[in-house]
């Protein structure tokens, strides 16, 4: 698990996380994370980036079916960035 991201790397953290969405290696994925990550990201408190740095470690085919609704989101992935994530892309 990441470690508490210090206050001065805080812009670097958020310009890597919206990097990190926007470079996954599926289009699709790219598309959906990196229109929310631009949106969203530089908005969040350094606990938020470091859920968000966690939560792209899943797999694409994965957080694809989180954010269609095909899969439920597992208890273990859910927190508030993932319901931001959700509510960005509403059913």
């Amino acid at each position: 698990m990441p470690e508490a991201v210090p206050e001065n790397n805080i812009d670097i953290m958020r310009k890597k996380l919206i990097f990190r969405s926007w470079h996954r290696g599926t289009r699709e994925i790219d598309l959906l994370l990196g229109k929310f990550a631009d949106a969203y990201i530089s908005a969040c408190s350094a606990d938020e980036l470091v859920q968000y740095d966690r939560f792209l470690n899943n797999s694409d085919p994965d957080i694809y079916n989180w954010i269609t609704r095909v899969e439920p989101v597992p208890p273990a992935e859910d927190c508030d960035v993932v319901q931001a994530l959700l509510g960005f892309y509403p059913q």
